[in-house]
């Protein structure tokens, strides 16, 4: 998956556990850009009384690069409180809840949203309430109207969400995780040969599972650089972007009178830019010091971008389909066509029309240019696809990450830095076989974008296949 559980400490800690990332040029708004940040995943939405929630103790930022030094230039800041209004009540509700002000509902959490800039720090709102978890149709009878209750346009120009939201992320992973097996819908055949095994068709195993989400879109004049300050006129259009979650250093237990406190100054435990890259790039013994470092340090692991470990396993577990890659793996060249897309991006010059670096800085970001307008027909393959708006030029709630990555990894992208490397036939059709298709939860239009969490009442836990 994503970054879902990526890491053995953070998969411990799921309220600050930074599961998706998305950025994108605003197709309704093309002068501003949304970023969605996931956290708390793997939520069943059946349970309580104790739903799920940010965590208080957590303070949650969205990071924006903007001169291509792997240090933020802008940061979002998310702090959250709760509030029991009925100390004498298990329930989270005692009623219907169809307002953000209902009396019925018992557990509510509001939040802080300071937008950091050129080391100064601005209160942008006080207090901006979520909105509840879809507990149900007699509990949450309008959903929607509670989200748009919930979503706020700020004074500064900003808009912004925080709370529960339908988890978009798509992918196979059971079958993923075990030695790589694909099950794709169609079989691929070569010269009379089938590539692939005929494993049935896949599951995504994120399907009715719900996250919390902080969305902010942000007008583009707000993150861009001002490119005569840093003589960069080429790159002024292009950002990065990254999540993370920090803990502050020591937690005091409390005894059955007092509650556990936390001191300290705050430590990063979380993050995330690019789809899987501490999920399959770094190894097990680096990810818990992955999420500690910021992009800067990144170059610590750029050996484990150009020699993928999930390169040399394809023609290991697909004997004979992948010999092309076989022999680049074996010849131990650099994957530059990777260092690219996931550290430093792609140069002018390589993709007609398109170019996304931020500079030689090799840092884990979403890059996005956001001088590439939206597609009227976005393609889930984005880049690969040739839709220039799409993944890895930012990230889009459709794209289809995983697939993307696969073939990257695979080979299709090194032609782009070697012309005489020819790609294997697989590589341009390696899948696990999902797509935005088998999210149940549709995304939106606009804003929030991810869909409707899945209620309690409708989705038991029982029901899932």
């Amino acid at each position: 998956m994503s970054s879902h559980r990526e890491a053995p400490e953070i998969a411990k800690d799921p309220v600050a556990d930074s599961s998706d990332l998305y950025a994108f040029v605003t197709p309704s708004q093309p002068d501003t850009v949304t970023l969605i940040a996931n956290y708390v995943p793997v939520q069943l939405p059946s349970g309580g009384p104790n739903f799920f929630e940010f965590g208080d103790d957590v303070r949650y930022e969205i990071h924006i690069d903007n001169d291509g030094d792997g240090y933020p230039d802008v940061t979002y800041r998310f702090e959250f409180t709760t509030e029991i209004t009925n100390q004498n009540s298990f329930l989270y509700n005692t009623g219907p809840i169809e307002s953000l002000e209902s009396k019925n509902w018992n557990r509510r959490q509001f939040y802080r949203l300071t937008r950091i800039a050129d080391g100064r720090a601005r209160v942008l709102a006080h207090k901006l309430p979520c909105p509840p978890c879809n507990v149900g149709p007699l509990s949450t009878p309008n959903y929607q109207n509670l989200v748009r209750q919930a979503t706020f346009k700020l004074s500064t120009g900003e808009k912004v969400f925080a709370g529960q939201r339908a988890d978009g992320f798509f992918v196979d992973l059971g079958a993923v995780f075990d030695l790589g097996t694909l099950r794709p819908f169609q079989q691929l055949h070569v010269a009379g040969k089938k590539l692939f095994r005929d494993e049935g068709e896949p599951v995504n195993a994120l399907d009715r599972l719900n996250v919390h989400s902080l969305a902010v879109q942000v007008p583009l004049n707000q993150v861009r650089r001002k490119a005569a300050r840093y003589g960069y006129a080429d790159r002024a259009s292009t950002i990065g972007v990254w999540t993370s979650a920090s803990r502050q250093q020591v937690r005091v237990l409390g005894d059955r009178v007092a509650a556990d406190t936390a001191a300290g100054p705050f430590t990063q435990v979380s993050r995330l830019g690019n789809p899987l890259f501490n999920e399959v790039i770094v190894p097990m013994s680096r990810k818990d010091v992955w999420n500690t470092l910021p992009p800067s340090e990144d170059k610590r692991f750029a050996g484990f971008v150009e020699r993928s470990e999930l390169a040399g396993l394809l023609p290991a577990l697909y004997p004979g389909v992948f010999p092309n890659l076989d022999a680049l793996n074996k010849s131990k060249k650099p994957r530059a066509d990777l260092v690219a897309i996931l550290l430093t991006g792609v140069p002018a010059g390589l993709i007609d029309g398109f170019a996304n670096t931020t500079g030689d800085v090799q840092a884990d970001m979403l890059r996005l240019n956001t001088a590439i307008r939206p597609s009227r027909k976005p393609d889930r393959f984005g880049v690969l696809g040739g839709d220039l708006a799409g993944f890895p030029n930012g990230r889009r709630p459709a794209d289809d990450v995983v697939t993307i990555a696969l073939r990257a990894i695979a080979g299709l992208t090194v032609p782009l830095v070697d012309k005489t490397f020819r790609p294997d036939a697989a590589a341009a059709a390696v899948t696990p076989g999902l797509s935005a298709a088998d999210v149940t939860a549709p995304f939106l239009a606009d804003f929030p974008f991810l869909g409707t969490p899945y209620d309690g009442f409708g989705n038991p836990q029982a029901k899932k296949s």
